[in-house]
């Protein structure tokens, strides 16, 4: 299968610091890829170059094409990006909001919609669980619910690339697993996703594959199992895990902090 992202020798420097170093990656459709590492890994950093939206050294190609040529409309058509803090500054209705979604296939209006904006809209807040919220201001919603909202205007795009950042920070236990199936589904459908988060246990059980990265680097991309091993977990998180299965799915917990002398070398 054709890959639809890649990313050849990606460095990125900002401020003249060296963020990321030597990413390469070939990601094909209908795949849920995490990203995870400690803070300051870089994570953000290169969900944003492959978003293009800072300065990179190095090629990345979406569905083919070399990003660096590809004009900001067409981009914003292939590539759905959710954010970090999924602020709304304006007290526009959640419908509306949503379908700002549909503004890189022309949609300038949220009360002009084709039919087919209007339909993408729907499933997109059906998926996010915002029905009921359609009529109230963004404004006037918790956190948890303005992270859904976001997540719902990502999916409205109907991108074949979707870019989330900690879409689960700031939901409940019950929330953040809808979202990682409503993720998983897009991914299921023929999405690429990408996901960065912080909570392993959700990585390990929803992604196909995780790239671990630490200091700018990758230090493992693989399955759960393999990318999550003992000396990964040790040499980057310095952390024990419990290791578990249940339903026929991975559970991996960190479980204790390490002493220095415990800590093996990953493996190359």
């Amino acid at each position: 299968m054709t890959p639809i992202l890649t990313a050849e020798a990606l460095h990125v420097r900002l401020g003249g610091r060296l963020v990321l170093s030597a990413i390469t990656l070939e990601l094909q459709p209908g795949r849920l890829m995490v990203l995870v590492g400690p803070n300051g890994a870089g994570k953000t950093t290169l969900l944003r170059a492959l978003s293009g939206l800072v300065p990179f050294a190095g090629r990345i190609t979406l569905c083919g094409d070399d990003l660096a040529h590809l004009a900001l409309r067409e981009r914003a058509r292939r590539i759905g990006y959710l954010p970090q803090g999924h602020v709304v500054h304006w007290p526009l209705p959640v419908r509306d909001v949503v379908a700002l979604g549909r503004t890189p296939h022309g949609a300038s209006d949220p009360a002009r919609l084709s039919s087919g904006d209007r339909e993408a809209v729907e499933r997109a807040m059906q998926a996010t669980d915002v029905v009921d919220l359609a009529h109230r201001r963004a404004t006037e919603l918790s956190g948890g619910e303005r992270s859904r909202v976001a997540l719902a205007r990502v999916l409205a795009v109907e991108a074949p690339v979707i870019l989330a950042d900690e879409p689960t920070a700031s939901l409940d236990p019950r929330h953040q697993l809808e979202v990682m199936k409503t993720l998983r589904a897009a991914a299921d459908g023929g999405t690429l996703v990408i996901v960065i988060t912080h909570d392993l246990s959700l990585a390990a059980r929803f992604a196909d594959q995780i790239l671990v990265l630490s200091q700018g680097r990758a230090v493992a991309l693989g399955s759960p199992e393999e990318a999550l091993c003992d000396a990964v977990m040790a040499e980057v998180f310095r952390v024990g895990v419990y290791r578990s299965s249940h339903e026929d799915e991975t559970v991996i917990v960190p479980w204790s902090e390490l002493p220095e002398a415990e800590q093996p070398c990953a493996p190359s």
